[in-house]
């Protein structure tokens, strides 16, 4: 049975809960955000079992002991590694939260990384005030989609990006054996191709231990202009066609990280 999974955060939490210390059997407070929604939201009562993470790899399965003062049981304390290769998503800014949709889903299936893209053809523009806003939503979906599917790892949020950027994404990734995909709808390369690519790539990180990222390059419901695609792929990026049907840019992320994750191993 899966228990229901709540996020804290140690470095803002007024209660904050030091993972080094804790043994099954101790009590602890939970943070007021979260007996705010276990406790009032969900209705756990004295004797339910969830679980706690830190959004970093740590799991806590917990016993409610009392809502009234926030206490719960320590049952078993564990912390899940990192994976080797990270899947990044590249989520271009889109309208009618269509982009939020998309890192929802991507979240729900396993998504490391979420990168904010301001790509020429987004009618979505993040600018000064507004910016910091936006990200702080992108950031609850994040959060909730994490606690929905019970992760002990919750994707990191980058800095949003412009297209000068991703091509300098691509560079780096270059140089450091990663992979980027750009999903386009007049690619050459097909999925097979990409699912070779991924192969090797996970192959040559269990050989050096090192950890490499695959990251999915989605544009907005515009598409991505051909003289992004160009400076992507010139850059070292892969341009990829999902297949004959034309996806919104809320699903074209998610069924591409779906393809990798089950590529990698993640889906047994």
């Amino acid at each position: 049975m899966t228990f229901p999974l709540f996020l804290f955060d140690p470095e803002v939490d007024e209660t904050p809960i030091n993972s080094d210390e804790l043994h099954s059997g101790w009590m602890i407070t939970v943070p007021e955000s979260v007996a705010r929604h276990a406790f009032k939201a969900m209705r756990l009562e004295a004797g339910d079992q969830l679980q706690l993470s830190d959004g970093r790899g740590l799991r806590i399965l917990a016993t409610v002991h009392d809502p009234q003062t926030r206490q719960v049981t320590v049952d078993e304390v564990g912390r899940e590694s990192a994976p080797v290769t990270r899947l990044a998503l590249i989520q271009a800014l889109a309208k009618s939260g269509r982009d939020e949709q998309a890192i929802e889903t991507a979240t729900e299936i396993g998504v490391d990384e979420v990168i904010p893209w301001q790509a020429n053809r987004s009618i979505v523009q993040w600018k000064a005030a507004k910016e910091a806003k936006a990200a702080a939503k992108w950031r609850q979906v994040l959060a909730a989609a994490t606690e929905q599917s019970r992760r002990a790892w919750m994707p990191q949020l980058d800095p949003k990006v412009t297209s000068r950027q991703v091509v300098e994404l691509c560079r780096r990734a270059s140089v450091h054996g990663d992979l980027v995909l750009v999903l386009h709808q007049d690619a050459t390369d097909t999925w097979d191709d990409v699912e070779r690519l991924v192969r090797d790539l996970a192959d040559q990180s269990l050989k050096d231990g090192r950890s490499r990222n695959i990251s999915v390059v989605v544009g907005p419901e515009g598409g991505i202009s051909e003289e992004e695609v160009a400076s992507f792929v010139e850059a070292g990026a892969h341009a990829v066609v999902l297949g004959s049907n034309i996806m919104r840019a809320s699903t074209a992320g998610p069924v591409a990280l779906t393809l990798l994750a089950r590529a990698l191993g993640r889906f047994a």
